[in-house]
Order: C-alpha cells, then sequence, then structure tokens
C-alpha cells in the first residue's frame, strides 16, 4: 500500500519530479512552453463544453454601417447556436456602440451649433434601427446567460464527477482483495475518465495532475499480472513515440500557428488519453517531448514578436494619417471647391486607416480616439462653413427671386429705350449674385432665362424690322446726297434760305439709318456748309441752323445717351471758352498802359473777341438743350 503522505501530491506531468517543481523559482523556457500548452488547453476544453465547433468567419465589422450590423446580429442569433457566435455577436455590439456613439457626437455637435443658446437636456436623437438593435442583442444575451449557466453546471459536474473516479483509483490501489481486477477496473475508470466531460479551467491542472499521480501510482505500487502491464506500458510508449513523430514534423509546418494548435491537441491527447510508461522511459520521452515543444513555442514566440513589429508599424501608420488630417482641420478654407476637394482626401486618409491592420491591444482604443478627435474637428470646421454657405444661398435665392419678379415687371413693356438698360442691369445683377441651394437652382435660372428671352426676342424682332426700314432709309438718304450735290442757289438770300431749310426738312422725313452708316450725316452736313457758305450768313446763324439739324436727328434716334454726351460736350466747351477769356483778360491787366498800337495788346484783343464769338456760338447751343429738357 502506498505511503499516505505521498498519496494526494499533484505531480506535474510525466518526467518532472516533485522535488524539482517545489524548489522550482523561474521557470525554464521548456516549463513557459508547457505552461502556456496546458493553460490553452484548460481554457478550450472549459470552452468547449457543450459546444458546436462549426467554424463561422469572423467578418471586418468595423467596414459595416449601423444598419448591417443589426442585420448581421439577427442573422447570427436566428440561424446559429449561441455557443458558436460568442466572439462575433460581442464584436458586433462593440462596434455598433462605437459607431453609434460617433453618430451621436455628430448630431449633437450640429445640434448646438444651430442652437447654441440650447443645454443638454434639450438634444434628443431617436434612431430606430438602435431599438430594433438592442432588441436582438437582449435576445442573444437571455439565450447566452441561459446557456452560460447550464454550461457551469455542467462543468461542475463534470469536475465531481472527475474526483469521484480520482478516489475510486485510489480505492483499487488501497484494496488488496481486488488485486486480480485490477487492471480491469482501471481500464473502465480510464474509459470514464475519458468520457467525463470539461471541467472549470482553474481545476484542469490540479485534477490532471492527481489523476496522472495515481495512475502511476497503480503501476508501480500494485502487484498486478507482470505481462499486462508490460503490455500496457509498451502500448502507451509506442503511442507517445507516434506523437514525438508528428511533432516533430511539426517543426516543418509552414503555418506555425495552425502547427502551435496541433501541438496543444498532442498534449492534451499525452495528458488526457496514453497512459504511463515504463518508470525507465518517462524521464527520456518526455524530455524529447518537452524540447520539440520548447522549440515550436519559440518559433511561435518569434513570429508573434514579428507580428507585434507589424503592429508597432501599423500604429506609426495611423499616427502618421491622424496627424495629417488633424493638419487638414486646421486649415482656413473659404471656398466650396477646396471644402470638396479636402473633403474627398479625408474620406481618402479615412479609408487609407481602416486598411490598415492591427495595431498594439493596449494602444488600440487611445488610436481610435485620437482619429476620431480628428476627424470631428473636421466635421466641425465643414460644418460651420457649409452652415454660413447654407445662409448665404439663401440670402442669395431672396436676391434672385426679387431680380425676377423685376424682370417679369418689364418683360412686355413696350418702352424699349428705358427697358433695355435695365433688363441688362438686372442681368449684370444676377451674373454677381453667388450660388443658391441646389435644389432651386435650375428653378430659379430657367425662370429668369426664359423671362429675358422673353424680353429680349421681342426688342431683336422689332429691330430686325427697323434695321430693314433703316437700311431703306439710307438707300434714300444716298439718293437725296447725290441730288443735293447738283443743287444751285438762286442768288435771293431769303430764298435760299428758305430753299436749304426744305432741303434739310426733306431730308429728316427719309428716316433713320443703321449706326454703320452714320458717316452719311456727315457728307450731308458738308454740302450744307457749302451752301451756308455762299449765303453769307453770320457765323452763328451758320452753326445754329446746322446745330439745330444735329439736334433734331439726336432726338431722333431716341438716344439719352448720346443726348446727354452732347450737352456735357458743350458745357465743357463753354467752361474752356470762359477760362481761356479770363486767362486772356488777366494778360492784359498786368501790361501797363496797353495802347492799341501794340502789336501784342492787339492780337489778344482780337483773340478775346473771337472766343466770345465762339462764346455766344456754344451758349446758344447750350441753351437749345435746356430748351428741350423744359
Amino acid at each position: 500500500m502506498l505511503n499516505q503522505e505521498t498519496d494526494n501530491l499533484h505531480k506535474p506531468a510525466d518526467g518532472q519530479s516533485q522535488e524539482s517543481q517545489i524548489n522550482m523559482v523561474v521557470p525554464t523556457d521548456k516549463e513557459k512552453a508547457i505552461d502556456s500548452i496546458n493553460a490553452s488547453n484548460a481554457e478550450e476544453s472549459e470552452n468547449h463544453e457543450g459546444h458546436d465547433h462549426n467554424h463561422i468567419p469572423l467578418e471586418d465589422y468595423d467596414s459595416f454601417d449601423l444598419e448591417h450590423l443589426t442585420k448581421e446580429l439577427h442573422k447570427l442569433t436566428r440561424l446559429h447556436k449561441i455557443s458558436e457566435i460568442k466572439d462575433h455577436v460581442e464584436e458586433i455590439k462593440k462596434v455598433f456602440t462605437r459607431k453609434y456613439k460617433d453618430l451621436i457626437d455628430e448630431k449633437k455637435e450640429i445640434f448646438f451649433e444651430e442652437n447654441p443658446d440650447a443645454n443638454d437636456t434639450e438634444f434628443e436623437f431617436n434612431l430606430p434601427i438602435k431599438t430594433e438593435f438592442e432588441e436582438y442583442y437582449n435576445v442573444y444575451r437571455d439565450k447566452k446567460n441561459s446557456f452560460f449557466k447550464d454550461q457551469q453546471n455542467k462543468l461542475n459536474t463534470n469536475y465531481k464527477k472527475r474526483l469521484d473516479i480520482i478516489e475510486s483509483i485510489k480505492a483499487i490501489i488501497d484494496d488488496n482483495d481486488g488485486i486480480n481486477d485490477a487492471l480491469k477496473q482501471l481500464n473502465d475508470l480510464r474509459d470514464e475518465w475519458k468520457n467525463a466531460g470539461a471541467i472549470p479551467r482553474d481545476k484542469y491542472n490540479h485534477v490532471w495532475n492527481n489523476y496522472h499521480f495515481q495512475i502511476e501510482r497503480f503501476y508501480d505500487q500494485l502487484h498486478l499480472d507482470r505481462e499486462s502491464r508490460d503490455l500496457d506500458f509498451k502500448h502507451n510508449l509506442e503511442q507517445k513515440q507516434k506523437i514525438i513523430t508528428r511533432a516533430e514534423e511539426l517543426l516543418q509546418e509552414e503555418d506555425t500557428i495552425k502547427a502551435f494548435r496541433e501541438l496543444q491537441t498532442l498534449h492534451r491527447i499525452w495528458r488526457e488519453e496514453i497512459g504511463p510508461v515504463e518508470r525507465e522511459y518517462r524521464e527520456q520521452i518526455w524530455e524529447q517531448f518537452s524540447e520539440i515543444t520548447r522549440l515550436l513555442h519559440e518559433k511561435r514566440e518569434n513570429l508573434l514578436d514579428k507580428l507585434r513589429l507589424v503592429e508597432r508599424q501599423n500604429l506609426a501608420q495611423k499616427v502618421a494619417i491622424i496627424s495629417e488630417i488633424d493638419k487638414i482641420s486646421k486649415l482656413t478654407i473659404n471656398n466650396h471647391n477646396q471644402w470638396q476637394k479636402e473633403i474627398a482626401r479625408i474620406e481618402e486618409l479615412r479609408n487609407k486607416f481602416f486598411a490598415i491592420g492591427k495595431v498594439p491591444s493596449e494602444n488600440n482604443d487611445e488610436v481610435w480616439d485620437l482619429f476620431k478627435l480628428a476627424t470631428r474637428n473636421f466635421n466641425s470646421n465643414k460644418n460651420k462653413f457649409y452652415k454660413t454657405l447654407k445662409k448665404e444661398q439663401q440670402d442669395n435665392y431672396a436676391k434672385k427671386v426679387a431680380l425676377i419678379e423685376k424682370a417679369k415687371q418689364y418683360r412686355d413693356s413696350e418702352d424699349f429705350a428705358t427697358a433695355t438698360p435695365i433688363m441688362k442691369k438686372i442681368q449684370n445683377d444676377w451674373k454677381e449674385i453667388g450660388h443658391v441651394p441646389r435644389k432651386y437652382s435650375d428653378i430659379l435660372w430657367k425662370e429668369f432665362r426664359d423671362t429675358c428671352n422673353h424680353y429680349f426676342d421681342r426688342l431683336h424682332s422689332i429691330r430686325n424690322q427697323e434695321n430693314q426700314e433703316e437700311l431703306e432709309a439710307y438707300e434714300r438718304k444716298k439718293e437725296y446726297l447725290d441730288l443735293m450735290k447738283t443743287f444751285q442757289l438762286s442768288g435771293d438770300h431769303k430764298t435760299d434760305l428758305d430753299e436749304i431749310r426744305n432741303h434739310i426738312k426733306n431730308w429728316k422725313t427719309l428716316g433713320r439709318i443703321p449706326q454703320n452708316k452714320r458717316f452719311i450725316e456727315g457728307k450731308f452736313n458738308k454740302v450744307l456748309d457749302h451752301l451756308f457758305d455762299q449765303l453769307n450768313m453770320s457765323r452763328r446763324e451758320t452753326e445754329a441752323v446746322k446745330f439745330n439739324n444735329k439736334l433734331e436727328a439726336i432726338l431722333e434716334s431716341k438716344d439719352k445717351k448720346m443726348l446727354q454726351q452732347e450737352a456735357n460736350f458743350i458745357q465743357k466747351k463753354v467752361d474752356e471758352v470762359n477760362n481761356d477769356i479770363i486767362q486772356l483778360e488777366n494778360n492784359l491787366a498786368y501790361i501797363q498802359n496797353p495802347s492799341d498800337n501794340n502789336s501784342f495788346v492787339k492780337e489778344v484783343k482780337k483773340n478775346i473777341d473771337k472766343l466770345k464769338d465762339d462764346l455766344r456760338i456754344w451758349q446758344d447751343k447750350l441753351d437749345q438743350l435746356k430748351n428741350i429738357n423744359q
């Protein structure tokens, strides 16, 4: 019978002495590898109790919008068992919560921009998809709680069952009366052990070490049939050697993660399904298996180091993108086109950010918060700009509506001389007004264009008709000018003057001519000048007749601008002549005892007299213009 002092010691896996375990302070690399395997197996054993092992791909939920996330949650909870979707649902919940919070922050920001005096209690925003998501998640949570409560009960039941099996093994060892049936009883208990199910992970190593310890006690302490025991030891040795061979092959596997997972399975089989071997081989084969485990664990750690390096590189890239977004958010942008350019750039940076792989888990939340802050600052500035732009566009809308109404007032006007400048100004004013809201832009433009076209089509139609009449008038004046060139004075001053005036009157009745044919008026005036020179009329009378003729032509053209230009020109000439007279008279005043015999004095007085004649002529013309305006 085994000494009771060592009966309940929890011996580690094959080959590890109790003394070395007790005295161990710092675990070796080999021991770290074994501990990692055992911890993983303990966790998987608990997690797989009652679980189905259908593999459901984990989607890139960050790329889903709120509606897509909700549909995905509903699909998973409807089509799959709770045990299959825990990781999926928790990731969906995490992404949904984050995206919904971002949406609320954005809506709240817009609300307070539009309502600067509001407080938090006044902000309300409800999204039906949020309620729908919570309903699906609550269903999942209730099922999950029920499932894990049931699972925990099973784990505890299995734990008690395994403890009972260990006690039964101990009883076989202590029962001297049942020696002949001991091996059969042990095999039955081992079969029960294999089917006993998973236990809580925190009990895993304790229970398994105790179980193996009792199994080895059984073989070492009881006097069983040596041949049967040796056969069992031999079979176990062969199985463990096969595991070692397979483990060695795993060292060559390119997929290190896959290899390590299979190694975990090999350790579980070694520990849970294969019994002990002859004492002389225990240390040797365990050391061999442990060394392979260490090498594969080291290979896995090297891979993880590389992955961590990639994560740090990803972190640097994401920080650089955040910095660039932050830089853009601080730009001063004052026009729509530039904003659109930067919005596209931000979207490009966002896509680039999300395309970058994982970052170290300890930096994940911080990086996300910084990214969210940078994009929120950009969006805040963008929203402020477009809020101001929206107000400007509303103002522009009101201005353009007012212009359309004004244009409608003149669209049917018959007073083209008055209406045309106004309509042209309306068109110029329209060009000066900026953009209006897009939904009104085409409507306003069509209404404005149709109104203007209506007026100018009428104007052009009338002008085309007038142009034809003007060409015909030009031909008549051309013929009349040829007739005037043959006209001869009779020698009777009064008769000749009346005849000239009749010709002027006839000329005016011939009609208005095109602007580009007005040179014929100059030719007619030259003929008149020649005739007036022959009449021996005073210069003042001649200029009066000629100006009256010119003035009537301007009035006939109904060109107010030309009339005003003529008035300005004559007033300017009056002022110039007056100034010249004053200047010459001042010059005379500086001459002491001016004598009419002085040639210089004579010349100055002569010029003054001529200027006074000119002044009377210009003044007569100005008086004629004033009489028109009265």
